[in-house]
């Protein structure tokens, strides 16, 4: 899940047998809200591609040592962060979810250091004009080395890689902070030995943007099979000019076609909501008949009118299968 907050995860599927793609076991909610563990901050770093961005992100690492939680984390699945204090109704925060950006085995190749990529939401009340603050994100951020954080977790089953990821090829999708799940999920398929394509869009409104930007650029570097694409969607001066994430899905098409056509294609999408709609769209628009229906079930009017859809028709309308699988936040 993303890291503004409260996270909607949406996942929908065909009945039909064939689609199900068997996906690694994933532990789920070892240390509830009402017993969290206690973790230690050992890490909280900048990750943005430039100085000058249009946001504050961190890469904020928690040792879950001596919890439930150590080696029970997998890419794809998200902590729960309690800030201390109480809400405008005098209760305690709740928890925000955030997902977790490292491998299986963690930072520290034991899987007792996790890391969250972290955004400050930072906001104007349009009621007031007063200034907005997200409460669990810069509560995060301000965080120091050694500082203890209380943990729940960890949550979420379906967007997780599947068990025999050699027998597929990923194209992932991401805007933003929902950039975290794959950075674990690309360490974790390299460092099994993967052979098969992975393509990697990452969107943002300017390259300063760009999360952990050099790393993947190094994967890239290192791996033949992991094709890094960026997509900058304000700057007109971007190296292939102002795109959004489904313009770079179309610009890499001619490479991305057989992969889809062959059936090894699953596609992962980590984002803000509404990015979906475009990326549905487009898909839409270049599977031909007998493959479309393995990503998205149409109904006949949405299938006759793309270019209309809206995102209230998603799950409803234009449902994406089980080898789509969606994870979106507010």
């Amino acid at each position: 899940m993303g890291s503004l907050g409260v996270a909607i995860g949406v996942s929908w599927g065909m009945s039909n047998a064939s689609m199900e793609i068997r996906l690694r076991h994933a532990e789920m909610h070892i240390h509830k809200p009402a017993e969290p563990a206690t973790a230690t901050v050992v890490k909280n770093e900048a990750c943005t591609a430039g100085k000058k961005a249009a946001g504050f992100v961190r890469h904020i690492e928690l040792d879950l040592s001596g919890t439930g939680l150590a080696g029970k984390c997998i890419p794809g699945q998200s902590l729960g962060i309690l800030a201390p204090g109480v809400d405008g109704n005098g209760r305690p925060h709740k928890p925000r979810l955030y997902s977790l950006a490292s491998p299986t085995r963690g930072e520290d190749g034991h899987g007792a250091v996790h890391a969250l990529t972290v955004k400050r939401l930072i906001d104007e009340n349009p009621a007031d004009n007063s200034l907005f603050l997200g409460v669990a994100s810069n509560y995060l951020c301000g965080l120091g080395v050694g500082s203890k954080v209380q943990v729940s977790g960890p949550s979420g089953k379906r967007f997780v890689l599947p068990v025999d990821a050699g027998a597929h090829d990923f194209v992932f999708i991401a805007t933003g902070t929902g950039i975290a799940p794959f950075r674990g999920m690309l360490m974790d398929l390299f460092a099994g030995g993967y052979k098969g394509e992975i393509t990697l869009i990452m969107g943002s409104p300017y390259a300063t943007d760009l999360l952990y930007h050099g790393q993947l650029a190094q994967l890239a570097q290192e791996h033949a099979n992991f094709h890094y694409r960026t997509a900058i969607s304000r700057e007109a001066n971007a190296p292939h000019g102002k795109m959004y994430v489904q313009d770079r899905l179309a610009a890499e098409w001619p490479v991305l076609e057989s992969q889809f056509a062959s059936g090894r294609a699953l596609v992962y999408i980590c984002g803000i909501a509404g990015m979906e709609l475009g990326v549905f769209q487009q898909l839409a628009r270049a599977l031909g008949p007998g493959v479309l229906e393995q990503y998205l079930e149409l109904d006949p009017e949405a299938a006759g009118n793309i270019d209309g859809w809206t995102r209230a028709m998603i799950h409803r309308q234009v449902r994406p299968t089980r080898r789509v699988f969606l994870e979106v936040y507010a």
